[in-house]
């Protein structure tokens, strides 16, 4: 039955907001049913889609919940309207669901780059793991040129014990930096960027700049040093016929080696950085080639070191004596040798001797030695290990002896150099092998450089870079052991192959043959180059897009697709000056020294924030401690300074630099850094150790609370105040700025921010440090009187008050302004406070100004803690103020002695080690009778009190004139009753309106009944005799002070306190006013009730 009602008769169309409602009203109407007991009320709405939700132009869809939804802006409307308790909040705080969808489509792209294949095909998101992500980069980049050209002949200068010392301190160096790095890496997304994002983020952006153009500088030089690496490899071992510079005398080889390198490492970086600019992808293509390089170099030389067990290399070397000889010139190591029963000379008599026949005048020390031929590579069970143990240091040109074989020595060896032997080419000392040493362990960041191309970066890059660098240290390790097992002592000291006919020593051991170590030695120098080449621009261009080093930011430019091609061109220039150096040995300490200072500053990123324990630092990777961290960099700085120390202070200094100009420059980032934090908690510590006891006098120095008045646009007023106190505090101590807006906070909020960020400006423009504080109040003497009470915080709070004298006080309108200044005055005396207070303010001297010749006189009347004499001291420290002179006037009675006075001064500041010039001025100011007052002060007085008199009498009119008009409206109006009844209905707001015309003309008649209120009695007064005395002294001390002091250039003066009748608060203000007459720049000042200055060190 309800069915076919529904159907036959349906109900009307409804409107849209109306629809729910409409429906259950509808089915209550014509069924009688209350629409809390329909249990079909999906019928309604389904009856309701069939007759007008039909498909068609205009109708919605039935898939729709909503009515003429033509399209989906209805939809969108909607979105997250069903949390309609917090709809006004949706904007500002979106919902759950909308924050973890933007989460779950994060993207982490490349800092600062989009590579050539990422802009030409969108790729997927990122799939990389931790084998072919972290660890593979990583051995790449950490086994080099280092291992292939220096490693053995770091053995087999420094020894076995003291090259795996130096191993196991770099290893260990780049192991516990790793933990550090790992921490802070799994602490949070960290995109690309490596070390430099870490640092900066977790240290600041000022330790971030210069800590990031360093490692920007290190891995340049890093370049520098592979392209050396590259082309010695080249010139030495596989082409060396090609070299453009050859040297005609045998010592003439050094330096047209060192043309070669510089010619040819010119051309090869040139040929790199074009490869770069031309297309990223093909080094990234080539990666995995020079990768397999390096570790097939790596399985020949453990190959050819098993190999010596079974089967030696013949790599014979020959010895002069005890002397190692360069074999590449001669075949046979002997004298002579016979040929049918004739004996000739060979190649090496010609070397040494004039001529090559017999007789011919040789060489002392050929002629005394023999020649001895033995295996440069004896192998791993012939015992060379013993011969290999310690270290051979000496300085440059020394020969290349074997230790243990006999020879007889000679006198005169100075024709050594132009002989064939093998010499030291530099001085070797254990300290240069760290710093020559270490490249080879720094390439760790290379995983968390890749971090937006990992599947898992908070994963993958703990476990790789720590396996990559204990599989590297075990290679490095084991290599050390090895090499000293397998290799003859005057081979490994043999840096460049000389004694093995020019092969690379490290090729000779390998298997199955040395052009394996070769080739592969030589693509790993150029793949790490090429590498360097493509990271060190975009760690520059990084760091220049971050704009926290202002003249790096045409770095932050490239190609349309990202590409840093001014980067490119820095590193370029910078990496050819290390390429003229031209030695990968002077080369690799530079970049020590950069890689250890980065190292240090993540070691410390990461003890930081662990000390800190602030709530954001969670990593993911739990197995690091601070102590750790703090081993780590400590290890890093001992590294520095043993490596070099000259180097170490270079690149400190560099960093410093950098640091203070970041800082000066002002960094504008906020990234939550762990200095700030370190910062807080150190503010934290001492403004606790302030408060458990008081400050000291030799500590007090004036902490001040600047109160300064706001103009109509919320301008600074007085912005000298601010001078004046930067010349007064010189960014010592404790400044607050403040200044109060009457009204409430709810609605001056806005203008209260604007006005601080005014006040900010205005402290920046005169270089007032301190802090700024603007509070809404209800009005401004409960403002100011909060700021006195509360400004500060524990024991950084403040103790003197400075503000500008209220100079239009008698022109203003009401008596606000000098009222609040007195009760200012009142609550800092109450709360032990100094006050200074600077009359003329507009006219005191900017900060660029240089007064002349001049005085700073302090009129010294009433002790009242030797503030007096404190500030004219703090004043002279400033450049402003250095060349005035100090004064002091004191004032003497009737019966003082001003000689003693004088002396006792003098004696008195020759304590307190201030210079100054004493005078005593004698005033009598003692008031006998009515004679001894001039007839100007008893004027002054009179036209005082008749003032303050006429200004009351003037009040009390103008509130009776207020009462007239408010009756004159009540009489105007039909029926006394309705008015009364409109005055009682709203008692809150017309309380007035109760007066009556009775009332009004009783109330006037007992006003003019009362005693002195009258106009003209004015002219009868008689003024109060105390306050004569007040202005006599007042009249008669600003008489001397202006005698003395009116063309100092400042002028200090005790000020006297505010009487305790409130009544008189008028005419004290009139005191001050007559003290400092005819004076231009005056600072009245109030003692806080306690000494702060003393004669004791």
């Amino acid at each position: 039955m309800f069915f076919f009602f529904f159907f036959f008769f349906p109900p009307p169309s409804p409107s849209v907001e109306h629809f729910p409602f409409f429906v259950l009203s509808w089915a209550e109407a014509c069924l009688g049913i209350p629409f809390f007991h329909c249990t079909v009320e999906v019928c309604f709405i389904l009856r309701y889609h069939v007759f007008y939700c039909l498909p068609g132009d205009n109708t919605p869809r039935e898939s729709s919940p909503f009515i003429n939804n033509t399209d989906h802006d209805r939809g969108n409307y909607y979105d997250g309207k069903n949390m309609a308790l917090f709809e006004e909040e949706i904007e500002s705080n979106p919902m759950v669901s909308s924050l973890l969808n933007k989460l779950a489509n994060y993207t982490n792209l490349t800092q600062g780059v989009t590579e050539h294949e990422e802009y030409e095909n969108e790729e997927g998101s990122p799939q990389m793991g931790t084998f072919i992500g972290v660890y593979l980069p990583c051995m790449q980049n950490i086994l080099g040129v280092i291992l292939f050209l220096r490693l053995t002949w770091i053995v087999g200068t420094a020894g076995i014990m003291e090259s795996f010392a130096i191993v196991v301190m770099c290893c260990t160096c780049t192991m516990l930096t790793a933990i550090s790095m790992s921490a802070i890496a799994t602490n949070g997304v960290v995109p690309a960027g490596g070390s430099y994002y870490m640092i900066s983020r977790s240290l600041g952006p000022e330790f971030g700049g210069a800590v990031g153009l360093c490692f920007y500088l290190g891995t340049t030089f890093a370049g520098s040093m592979y392209i050396l690496g590259t082309i010695e490899i080249l010139l030495m071992y596989i082409v060396p016929n090609t070299a453009v510079f050859v040297a005609e005398k045998k010592e003439d080889e050094a330096e047209a080696m060192l043309n070669n390198m510089r010619v040819y490492g010119t051309c090869c970086l040139a040929l790199m950085a074009l490869v770069v600019f031309v297309g990223v992808k093909y080094v990234n293509k080539l990666a995995l080639v020079f990768l397999a390089c390096v570790v097939l170099s790596i399985m020949a030389i453990y190959a050819g070191v098993i190999k010596t067990v079974i089967e030696p290399p013949n790599f014979p070397i020959c010895l002069l004596g005890n002397r190692s000889l360069q074999n590449h010139n001669f075949e046979k190591c002997m004298k002579t040798e016979v040929i049918k029963n004739v004996t000739y000379t060979t190649k090496l008599w010609k070397l040494f001797c004039g001529s090559p026949h017999l007789n011919a005048t040789c060489d002392e020390y050929f002629t005394l030695n023999n020649v001895t031929e033995i295996q440069g590579i004896p192998g791993l069970l012939s015992g060379v290990i013993k011969d290999n143990m310690w270290g051979d240091y000496g300085p440059s040109g020394m020969l290349v002896e074997k230790k243990n074989q006999s020879s007889v020595p000679v006198q005169d060896n100075s024709r050594d150099i132009y002989k064939p032997y093998i010499f030291n080419d530099i001085s070797t000392f254990f300290t240069l092998l760290v710093g020559i040493y270490f490249p080879s362990v720094t390439g760790i960041m290379a995983g968390s450089n890749r971090s937006g191309d990992l599947r898992d970066a908070q994963r993958s890059i703990p476990i790789g870079t720590i396996l990559a660098i204990a599989t590297t240290s075990f290679i490095y390790m084991t290599c050390v052991v090895l090499f000293g097992a397998c290799i003859e002592g005057v081979v490994l000291r043999d840096k460049f192959g000389g004694s093995v006919k020019k092969n690379l020593v490290i090729g000779t051991l390998a298997w199955p043959s040395p052009w394996v170590i070769v080739i592969g030695s030589f693509f790993s120098c150029c793949g790490a180059g090429l590498q360097s080449l493509t990271g060190a621009p975009r760690l520059l261009q990084a760091i220049a897009r971050d704009g926290i080093v202002p003249f790096l930011q045409v770095f932050g430019h490239g190609k349309a697709n990202g590409e840093p091609t001014w980067a490119l061109l820095m590193t370029a220039g910078i990496c050819e000056i290390g390429i003229l150096i031209a030695s990968v040995d002077a080369v690799a300490p530079i970049l020590s020294m950069f890689f250890l200072m980065c190292y240090l500053f993540v070691n410390l990123a990461c003890a930081v924030q662990t000390l800190l324990r602030t709530p954001n630092w969670r990593p993911r990777f739990k197995f690091y401690h601070w102590t750790l961290s703090f081993l780590g960099m400590s290890l890093c700085l001992s590294l520095m300074f043993i490596s070099s120390w000259y180097y170490a202070l270079v690149a400190m200094s560099i960093a410093g630099c950098i640091y203070k100009y970041i800082e000066y420059r002002g960094a504008e980032k906020e990234w939550g850094d762990g200095i700030r934090g370190l910062s807080l908690n150190a503010a934290r510590y001492a403004l606790i150790r302030l408060e458990e006891v008081p400050t000291h006098t030799k500590n007090w120095r004036p902490q001040l609370l600047v109160l300064l008045k706001l103009d109509s646009d919320m301008g600074v007023k007085h912005p000298r105040l601010l001078s004046f106190t930067t010349q007064l505090k010189a960014g010592k101590g404790l400044t607050i700025v403040s200044s109060v807006l009457e009204g409430t906070y709810m609605t001056l909020g806005a203008e209260a921010k604007s006005a601080e960020q005014n006040v900010k400006s205005a402290m920046h423009a005169e270089r007032t440090k301190g802090f700024c504080h603007v509070v809404v109040s209800s009005n401004l003497r409960d403002g100011f009187s909060h700021l006195i009470q509360s400004a500060g915080l524990g024991g950084m709070k403040h103790n003197a008050v400075l503000m500008a004298w209220p100079g239009g006080w008698k022109q203003a309108e009401d008596s606000y302004p000098w009222k609040n200044f007195i009760e200012t005055v009142r609550e800092t005396t109450s709360a032990h406070q100094a006050l200074l207070v600077a009359k003329n303010i507009d006219k005191f001297p900017c900060n660029q100004d240089r007064l002349g010749e001049g005085t700073i006189d302090v009129w010294w009347i009433v002790h009242d803690g030797g503030l007096l004499m404190l500030l004219p001291f703090l004043l002279r420290q400033h450049k402003v103020w250095r060349k005035c002179k100090m004064r002091i006037f004191t004032v003497a009675q009737m019966d003082d002695n001003s000689i003693q006075m004088k002396k006792d001064l003098q004696m008195f500041l020759y304590h307190l080690r201030l210079n100054a010039v004493v005078e005593v001025v004698e005033m009598v100011i003692l008031i006998r009778n009515h004679f001894d007052i001039a007839a100007f002060t008893y004027e002054k007085t009179l036209v005082m009190e008749q003032r303050s008199q006429m200004l009351k009498q003037m009040q009390l009119s103008r509130s009776e004139r207020e009462r007239e008009a408010q009756l004159i409206t009540k009489l105007g109006t039909k029926s006394h009753a309705n008015l009364s009844d409109t005055a009682t209905a709203t008692p809150d707001h017309q309380v007035h309106m109760t007066w009556t015309k009775d009332k009004l003309i009783a109330e006037r008649n007992r006003k003019r009944g009362e005693p002195n209120m009258g106009v003209k009695d004015l002219f009868n007064m008689k003024p109060n005799q105390s306050n004569v005395r007040r202005m006599h002294t007042a009249v008669k001390l600003n008489e001397v002070v202006v005698n003395k002091s009116q063309g100092a250039q400042l002028v200090l003066l005790n000020m006297p306190g505010p009487p305790k009748n409130k009544g008189g608060d008028e005419n004290y203000m009139e005191f001050l006013e007559v003290l400092m007459d005819g004076l231009d720049r005056v600072l009245l000042v109030r003692g806080g009730g306690r000494e702060v200055i003393t004669i004791y060190s």
